[in-house]
């Protein structure tokens, strides 16, 4: 639809369970700490697993969502011909602001459902990193909020703790 001129340019939007919802614009601790997690990402996991910002991930027919970011199984060149899938998808994360509601609503549910392995929402407006793992259903088994001077690492790299302080921005 968008090569069609359904939508303006400047329209970003997603799919989710068949429904096409706007993506909000980007306010500027969103932005930082998108940065900061691809950041992280990037020099802990090069090498090892292919780093996407704010690309899709192919869920299903009907879900096209577009995670702030994803770690992915490599070889990265399979990304070339085809968005990765939930099987692919080592983490995906959501930094949260506005969209909290959505985040731990719709999304949780859409990702647990197609078995995203892990989830973790870097919530800006409480100042921590929601975890969860096993997807079971609609939802997940475990769930691990960590704040400020916690840490956690990707089921994936259990050695590559990361604190959460890293993901938000500066203490005021």
């Amino acid at each position: 639809m968008g090569e069609r001129g359904v939508f303006g340019p400047e329209q970003r939007v997603e799919l989710l369970d068949g429904l096409l919802f706007e993506i909000q614009p980007m306010s500027p601790e969103h932005a930082y700490a998108v940065d900061q997690v691809s950041a992280v990402f990037h020099e802990r996991f090069a090498g090892r697993a292919w780093v996407r910002t704010q690309t899709p991930i192919t869920l299903d027919e009907m879900s096209e969502p577009q995670p702030d970011l994803t770690l992915n199984e490599l070889p990265k060149e399979r990304y070339a011909k085809a968005h990765p899938t939930p099987s692919e998808a080592l983490l995906v994360v959501e930094v949260s602001l506005s969209s909290l509601e959505m985040d731990l609503g719709r999304k949780l549910r859409a990702y647990a459902r197609r078995g995203v392995r892990e989830y973790w929402i870097v919530d800006l407006a409480h100042e921590r990193v929601e975890v969860f793992r096993g997807p079971a259903g609609e939802r997940y088994r475990n769930h691990r909020p960590l704040g400020r001077g916690e840490s956690v690492a990707p089921l994936a790299f259990p050695k590559e703790t990361i604190l959460i302080d890293e993901f938000l921005p500066p203490a005021q």
